[in-house]
């Protein structure tokens, strides 16, 4: 290795996917010069790994199935999707791997781009080792946000290298369905990769170590996600722990804990992510390699006046949407400290990250769809509120027999009795997805119960569950 030159910003951000764009796009706004260094693609893991291949994925899956279950339609939606003409739309919104129009984005808000791996060097000092092997010393006068994001999490299996075990990156950038498919684990990807697979051709085999799906929602999510599965044709099984796995003549052989043998033809581990700090330099800056970094609300690293994790890497919601809020406090939280001043709290809290504490949406886009906001009933009750559920099927609501016949689904609202708000609420069913962030709304907002009295959804619409909620609410 040679070391070339040293260059000054502003500001150095360590990592290019939506997070670390969207600081730089922060502090570049506010006039700060600003270097961002990638060692992969410029756009990260949700670009070309996660949010958009999988939802390219899924969203034929999800609109065979609404057709399915309309009259009129259902007949002519009858035989497969067309797997190649999938996988080919998905090529497409992942720009087939390519970045360069990522980094004419970062050229055209006047960012530097660094390819190379970045660590911190000392405070303020951010190395870069480039392709070629040179290395180039970044020092920043302000900040260096680490948005480096998570990888994968693969247990501790013996032989699991040699078995090449997908993770999430395989699942969703696999260039066939395999015919048969193992995927170990109960959460999102889980679960999203178990629907898109088995409708594209593969037999898919969940194997879930706990008690149900989605555990960090409310159980009913878990158990119409699971029972639509189970229709779908995916073999469920609860409650199963993956002990070990070999490949035997170019099959995937897992042995559970109770001896069960099952083979396939791949195995997607989707059991948790890990930090990217390993090699990241944090030893230099006092902090221990491979952690969880902690940080205050403007997103500053604990015990450091000039270093910022931001998205995922600060594991306070490991959601793209959340990372990116964190980035539009941490750009302006970093510009106001550049300024010469303390944080001046406005009415929009721009330098204060509070929506990652009590009301974070997810949507997880299974066949129904799952989403949610804020606390569970369970989490509520842990966290010393006084609540009470409120729970409506959809069978209720004029909108959604027009949605799909048969339409299954069921929505709660979790009710602080004290303070009548909302502390959470959960729809599952399909299209659910769009109705999140009116739930959003209400809990971020401590709306009171009787002024969402006063909102009027429209009629037939799936929104006309917010008056079933409230009716039950009231009269029982």
């Amino acid at each position: 290795m040679t070391e070339t030159e040293t260059n000054t910003y502003d500001v150095v951000v360590l990592g290019a996917g939506p997070v670390g764009e969207n600081v730089a796009d922060r502090t570049r706004a506010a006039g700060l010069s600003t270097a961002v260094v990638e060692s992969e693609l410029v756009g990260g893991e949700c670009s070309y790994w996660a949010c958009m291949p999988s939802k390219a994925l899924l969203r034929p899956v999800i609109a065979r199935a609404d057709a399915r279950r309309l009259p009129g339609l259902r007949q002519a939606v009858q035989g497969p999707l067309d797997t190649p003409a999938v996988l080919a739309r998905r090529d497409e919104y992942t720009s087939h791997w390519k970045d360069d129009g990522q980094v004419g984005w970062l050229d055209g808000i006047g960012a530097d781009l660094y390819r190379g791996h970045g660590r911190l060097a000392g405070e303020r000092t951010v190395t870069v080792t480039g392709p070629d092997g040179e290395v180039t010393t970044l020092t920043a006068r302000h900040a260096v946000a680490v948005a480096t994001g998570t990888r994968a999490q693969l247990p501790d299996l013996p032989g699991l290298a040699e078995v090449r075990p997908w993770t999430s990156r395989e699942a969703t950038s696999a260039k066939a369905a395999p015919g048969r498919l193992l995927v170990v684990g109960g959460g999102v990807v889980a679960t999203e990769m178990a629907t898109a697979w088995q409708a594209l051709g593969s037999q898919v085999t969940l194997l879930v170590r706990g008690k149900g799906l989605l555990p960090r929602m409310e159980p009913f999510a878990g158990e119409l996600v699971a029972e639509a599965l189970a229709e779908a044709g995916t073999d469920v099984r609860t409650g199963t722990s993956v002990e070990s796995v070999t490949r035997e003549n170019g099959a995937v052989v897992a042995v559970t804990g109770t001896g069960d043998r099952f083979e396939a033809d791949e195995i997607l581990f989707a059991t948790g992510r890990a930090p990217q700090t390993d090699d990241l330099g944090l030893d230099t800056v006092g902090l221990e390699p491979g952690s969880w970094l902690s940080v205050d609300d403007s997103l500053r690293v604990t015990g450091t006046d000039w270093l910022y994790a931001v998205g995922d890497v600060n594991h306070r919601a490991l959601l793209t949407h959340q990372g990116k809020y964190q980035a539009r406090i941490a750009g302006a939280a970093i510009a106001a400290r550049a300024a010469g001043g303390p944080l001046q709290d406005d009415s929009w809290g721009a330098h204060a990250a509070t929506a990652d504490h009590d009301a974070v949406p997810q949507v997880v886009f299974t066949d129904p769809e799952a989403a949610a906001v804020g606390l569970s009933l369970a989490e509520a009750e842990q966290a010393g509120h006084r609540v009470r559920a409120v729970d409506v099927e959809f069978s209720s609501v004029a909108g959604a027999g027009l949605y799909a016949e048969g339409y299954r689904g069921r929505a709660r609202m979790v009710v602080d009795l004290e303070e009548e708000i909302l502390r959470g609420v959960t729809f599952v069913g399909p299209g659910v997805g769009e109705l999140i962030h009116s739930a959003t709304v209400a809990v971020t907002g401590r709306v009171p119960v009787a002024r969402l009295w006063h909102a009027v959804p429209s009629y037939p619409t799936l929104s006309e569950v917010w008056l079933r909620l409230l009716e039950a609410y009231r009269d029982n």
